[in-house]
């Protein structure tokens, strides 16, 4: 049986002891980097609206505006809920107003959002020509921010399909090892059940997931040679779950 972790007691930080004033926060500093981030949302039609640095920590953000069509959700993360655009539809719509921008990075495909595909695709059906956006410099950040998401609640099938993408589009780049993104996986489990979604949409992950998290860890392992244990792991998953539907049908 595996052993449960420790959970580890956060330190309480004394009240506003992190982070910085608010005359710290209207000041970016002008990079390089930011220069060029700026002028390339120029040329590609948008608009820098402001900058400032993050109060938690301290990293530069540019407000933008920029062509909707230009912006795209990230390639791995779940797909869109119709009922969910609909309800920020109307929402939209009875406020009249955009009052949530989304979180956008750039690479070399253009502007991506990891966390806001519902509000980018309610606001493209309502006709909107343009949206607005907090731009983070660090494309990376994008991994990060899947694991926060909490637009919607994920369910198991969701959750465990955004994860086994991102896994994918990490091996691609040749990032290091799975175990080094433990913090955008959240669990082992969401590994191996999204590789066995992949194959089977109607599978009921949930029925597995508790046993899954008693046994699964991260592996030490490069994410190209992970990806391809998940999947055989997957595939033994889906063995049993043939297994047990048998049983079933003939009760």
């Amino acid at each position: 049986m595996a052993k449960k972790k420790k959970a580890v007691r956060r330190k309480k930080a004394a009240p506003k002891s992190v982070g910085l004033s608010t005359a710290e926060v209207r000041k970016t500093g002008e990079t390089r980097e930011l220069r060029e981030l700026s002028a390339q949302v120029e040329e590609d039609g948008g608009a820098v609206l402001g900058s400032y640095s993050d109060p938690f920590g301290g990293t530069p953000v540019l407000v933008v505006a920029l062509p909707i069509d230009s912006v795209e959700p990230t390639p791995y993360q779940r797909d869109p809920s119709e009922p969910h655009v609909k309800r920020l539809m109307t929402v939209i719509e009875k406020v009249g107003r955009f009052l949530d921008p989304l979180v956008i990075v750039r690479n070399e495909q253009g502007y991506w959002t990891p966390n806001g595909n519902h509000r980018l695709q309610a606001m493209r059906k309502l006709g909107a020509q343009t949206i607005t956006g907090l731009l983070v410099p660090e494309a990376d950040v994008a991994f990060k921010i899947l694991a926060l998401n909490t637009e919607k609640a994920h369910n198991v099938k969701e959750k465990s399909l955004e994860t086994i993408r991102m896994a994918r589009a990490l091996a691609e780049r040749g990032a290091g090892r799975e175990s080094d993104y433990a913090f955008e996986f959240e669990q082992p489990p969401f590994l191996t059940l999204g590789a066995a979604y992949e194959q089977r949409r109607s599978l009921s992950g949930g029925a597995y997931s508790s046993l899954l998290r008693r046994i699964e860890e991260f592996l030490d392992e490069s994410l190209p040679k992970a990806v391809r244990e998940r999947e055989r792991r997957a595939a033994k998953l889906l063995k049993l779950d043939d297994a047990v539907s048998s049983v079933v049908a003939a009760l």
